[in-house]
């Protein structure tokens, strides 16, 4: 009896210590401004790397965790997958966090009157975590939860220029410039020096490159203990109602708010993204 009661409680702790380390592994991906070989994961985590290769491979299986080519284009980089990211929306749903931000969004839109949003970096991509539509009937709706560009959205462009030199190069090797308009930026030398004018504004500016006939600009969320964009904020329109001069106008307003949000995004601690591991949707 006392055999078996032991024998429980073995399984039992083994059993605690596998999830703990799937999350710890969560957490650290959570944490990275990029993905991680094998090799750094187990450094990192002090996971022996057979072990930690066997705990990957579920983890992939489920879609928490994806392979992603590395500097060398070989695909063993390992980041967050699309599972990791909903189950943070949906664990964050509806609580504090997501009241006041979409308060903050919500005055932002009505004092601005065009669509506001807060993105967060998610491996090589944009994440929408929390959106207020403006009340016109001309608008681009996009849901919390999609994911977009880097080299072609206002967001994206700000974080990119927020990088430091060698990991900016390093993402831009990853990504497939892919032509979304005939304004996108396509060639990486352009783009570089396209990225280095914004980090000196400290802004991001889409002028229709994502798609034709929409305009935007991004500010950053600082963490005021370091600087670090947590976040993105940004605002978008049609060219048919305001022009990338009009919504430059704006970037006061969005500093405003992007302080306001910064507090709330430093409480949150369990997000993708680079420096972003706070976020929020519906």
């Amino acid at each position: 009896m006392r055999d078996s009661i032991q024998s429980a409680r073995i399984d039992c702790l083994s059993d605690n210590t596998r999830v703990l380390r799937a999350l710890a592994v969560l957490e650290e991906l959570a944490a990275a401004g990029q993905p991680f070989s094998l090799s750094q994961l187990s450094a990192r985590l002090h996971i022996p790397k057979a072990t930690l290769m066997r705990l990957i491979e579920s983890l992939e299986i489920q879609g928490y965790v994806t392979h992603m080519p590395d500097s060398r284009g070989a695909d063993r980089a390992i980041a967050l997958g699309p599972r990791a990211a909903q189950l943070a929306l949906a664990t964050l749903a509806n609580n504090t966090f997501t009241r006041a931000c979409r308060s903050l969004l919500r005055s932002l839109v009505e004092a601005l009157g065009e669509t506001c949003n807060l993105t967060a970096l998610d491996g090589d991509t944009v994440l929408y975590i929390e959106r207020v539509e403006t009340t016109e009937p001309l608008r681009l709706q996009m849901q919390p939860g999609t994911r977009v560009p880097l080299h072609c959205t206002a967001s994206g462009k700000l974080f990119l220029s927020q990088m430091p030199p060698a990991e900016r190069r390093l993402v831009l090797s990853r990504l497939a410039l892919k032509r979304m308009t005939y304004r996108t930026l396509t060639d990486t030398t352009l783009l570089e020096a396209e990225l280095d004018r914004l980090a000196a504004r400290g802004i991001g500016i889409d002028n229709e490159e994502f798609v034709r006939g929409m305009v935007a600009v991004a500010v950053p969320v600082k963490d005021a203990a370091n600087g670090h964009a947590l976040a993105s904020l940004a605002i978008h329109a049609p060219t048919a109602r305001a022009n990338l001069n009009d919504l430059l106008a704006t970037v006061p307003k969005l500093k405003e708010t992007a302080q306001a949000l910064a507090p709330l995004l430093q409480h949150v601690e369990s997000m993708p993204g680079r420096g972003v591991r706070e976020a929020n949707a519906r």
